[in-house]
């Protein structure tokens, strides 16, 4: 993993508002609520939380597919949001997206040697002749054939047709790929193929993932760096093995006391957070987290936490980690 910035998100938000009528106020749902990160070139960094969190709409952001409402996104040092339609749209081809769902994100009326050619031809990059051996030769790296050229995306399994959109994300051979969800919609057996695929993708390619996911086995086995989300916010960012060996934030606690034993014998203390996730259109006060939070202190009802940094760029939004002792004390003591 090289240690240069390739893609750099700063307070980035996207608010959606719902009319109630004429004469009643709009409701303001907030998705992605002042979102910061960064993804250095050649690691996978993984966006992680309970489903509705913003996760998938912080993917959609970053690649203009849904224009964010405010905020900054730099792609090698472009500020994408200054960009005008045609030269983000060129600059596309280095950064592409794997979509959560193959029944949908396949058009049924095209064949695979439409669906592949197409990226080729909308940034022109090859010749008719030239365009089909790149056809081919993706559809061999991801598992398929020449023989499939042909077919309709309905011929197709779930995991074939996920290595489809794989290789179309694949074929204008992007530095940045966004992977939201990408094995979620498929049988256990046929989602360890499919990463197994991307992690020799990015190995041969030099790829960067972003890694939309809420399955933690799945994150722990492939990504580098992880940040987990809450209700539109970033709670923590840590190593993989650092935010799975000693989480910081209570509900990044919570969520990893969810992930199944791996064995009968081997005992896990469960952490049952009360009440539901809360409206993103009518969000808590102060920290989000705080009414389903078991240490949660006054402070927390009124005030945004600040960010507290542990070694190696572990970061926590929490105020347990900013308050006096005393305080923390009987937050615990009276959880």
């Amino acid at each position: 993993m090289e240690n240069q910035v390739l893609l750099s998100v700063k307070n980035l938000k996207k608010y959606y508002e719902i009319s109630q009528g004429m004469f009643k106020e709009k409701i303001v749902v907030r998705a992605v609520d002042d979102v910061n990160f960064t993804v250095m070139k050649g690691e996978t960094f993984a966006l992680v939380g309970e489903s509705g969190c913003g996760k998938s709409t912080t993917g959609r952001a970053i690649l203009r597919l849904t224009e964010p409402t405010d905020g900054e996104v730099k792609f090698n040092g472009t500020n994408l949001g200054l960009l005008p339609y045609e030269k983000m749209r060129s600059l596309r081809k280095h950064m592409q997206m794997v979509f959560q769902d193959p029944y949908a994100s396949l058009n049924p009326k095209k064949s695979i040697r439409q669906i592949l050619m197409e990226p080729l031809k909308v940034h022109s990059k090859f010749d008719k002749k030239e365009s089909l051996q790149k056809v081919i030769s993706i559809l061999q790296i991801v598992g398929l054939s020449e023989y499939h050229l042909d077919r309709y995306p309905h011929e197709f399994s779930g995991g074939q047709r996920q290595r489809i959109g794989i290789a179309r994300a694949m074929i204008l051979q992007p530095d940045f790929i966004i992977a939201d969800e990408p094995v979620s919609a498929l049988d256990v057996s046929v989602q360890s193929q499919v990463i197994n695929l991307m992690l020799e993708l990015q190995k041969e390619f030099g790829l960067t993932y972003l890694f939309i996911s809420h399955d933690l086995s799945v994150i722990q086995h492939m990504t580098d760096r992880v940040a987990v989300m809450y209700l539109g916010k970033i709670v923590e960012i840590a190593k993989t093995e650092d935010l799975f060996n000693n989480p910081k934030h209570p509900y990044t606690q919570a969520l990893l006391s969810a992930v199944p034993i791996t064995h009968p014998k081997e005992k896990k203390q469960r952490i049952i957070l009360k009440g539901d996730v809360p409206s993103p259109a009518n969000p808590p006060s102060g920290c989000t987290f705080h009414p389903r939070c078991p240490f949660a202190m006054e402070i927390c009802k009124t005030e945004l936490p600040d960010q507290a940094e542990f070694e190696e760029g572990h970061t926590v939004n929490c105020h347990l980690y900013s308050q006096n002792k005393e305080e923390i004390t009987y937050a615990i003591s009276h959880s």
